[in-house]
């Protein structure tokens, strides 16, 4: 089965084609990207203007044409934090199914967590235990934890590396209190979130994933892209914390330059960094592995699991390419199987 991705995000227009069947590996074919930087498009109104929809729905357009020259049975599409935060979301969707027949569908923060978990759980294999998920997008930060497919506990915070240089770092290059107020900030704004995620327990394996990762992975030693998605990856406190002295003195134009920095997202790398340090710390993580399978990744499992029949029982249908939102909260937000109806039981905290 050939099938095709749409992935409206903060920064970019994203398709992705690949083939694949149930319990066989996901190939991709092909893929392709157009920045559009949406959510830097929402004006002072909450809004997107008339000529940003304009330019979306052209986008849109030319990927579903893309997608059937590609030969694709199916094209699941879908939007995150950009749309989801425009006062105006719903006349764009409506612009742009009306105008391209292309259904978008808003996914939920905490459905980005759940999906991009269940990628990262098909990709380390249950061998990784308790498994902790971690992904920097433009505009928010997933959090995910659990033993199973659907993670035991999801959270997605307005902690996205865009919206923070645009909303907390808007000097190019940040001056160094601007750094240490940002981490202050930050500290404050994950407590919360981090104390219900080390009480879940001590995650066996701690992953992350994303393009805000990757690139600081591979800033601090790891294998470029060209070796392949299999080459193990990963990014330590350590090499994060010598990175950050480096490249917060740096200007966006200079950051373009190093080796796995985009000039689309230079803009946004220290912030990113910092968000990314932030969340290690909060969590008292040394070292993540980077995984290669993220939410697009996660959105095609699912996608096939729906087609084949597959029944989970914490999950229901609500869309063309199932539902990604099983809920797992008590009436006294502890956290809850809705399959089984049995409350979690919690390990031990967390060691810094």
């Amino acid at each position: 089965m050939r099938l095709g991705v749409l992935d409206v995000g903060s920064n970019t227009v994203h398709l992705l084609v690949v083939d694949a069947h149930r319990g066989a590996h996901p190939t991709p074919m092909t893929s392709e990207k157009t920045v559009l930087r949406l959510a830097e498009r929402i004006g002072a109104d909450g809004r997107l203007a008339d000529a940003d929809a304009d330019e979306l729905v052209a986008n849109v357009t030319q990927v579903k044409q893309a997608a059937e020259q590609a030969g694709c049975e199916d094209l699941m599409a879908f939007s995150t934090s950009a749309i989801r935060e425009a006062d105006n979301s719903a006349e764009v969707l409506a612009r742009v199914r009306d105008e391209t027949g292309v259904e978008l569908r808003v996914l939920s923060g905490e459905e980005e967590a759940r999906l991009t978990f269940l990628a990262a759980r098909r990709w380390c294999g249950w061998s990784a235990g308790r498994l902790l998920l971690l992904d920097i997008g433009g505009g928010s930060l997933e959090l995910a934890i659990g033993v199973d497919e659907q993670p035991d506990l999801a959270a997605s915070l307005p902690l996205g590396a865009g919206r923070l240089a645009r909303t907390r770092l808007p000097q190019d290059p940040p001056t160094q209190r601007q750094v240490g107020e940002m981490r202050d900030w930050l500290d404050d704004q994950l407590a919360a979130t981090a104390k219900r995620f080390r009480k879940s327990g001590k995650p066996d394996r701690a992953v992350a994933t994303s393009k805000t990762f990757r690139s600081l992975a591979r800033l601090t030693g790891a294998a470029p892209a060209s070796a392949g998605p299999r080459v193990p990856r990963s990014l330590t406190e350590t090499g994060l914390r010598q990175l950050l002295a480096f490249i917060t003195r740096m200007s966006a134009a200079d950051l373009a330059a190093l080796d796995g920095v985009s000039s689309a997202r230079s803009h946004q790398l220290i912030s990113g960094a910092l968000v990314a340090e932030a969340v290690m710390r909060a969590l008292g993580v040394a070292e993540l592995d980077i995984c290669p399978w993220a939410l697009r990744e996660g959105v095609i499992l699912r996608r096939l699991d729906h087609a084949n029949g597959e029944d989970h029982t914490a999950m229901r249908t609500r869309a063309e390419f199932g539902s990604f939102d099983a809920e797992r909260t008590s009436a006294n937000g502890s956290d809850v199987d809705r399959g089984t109806g049995r409350q979690a039981h919690y390990g031990a905290r967390w060691n810094r």
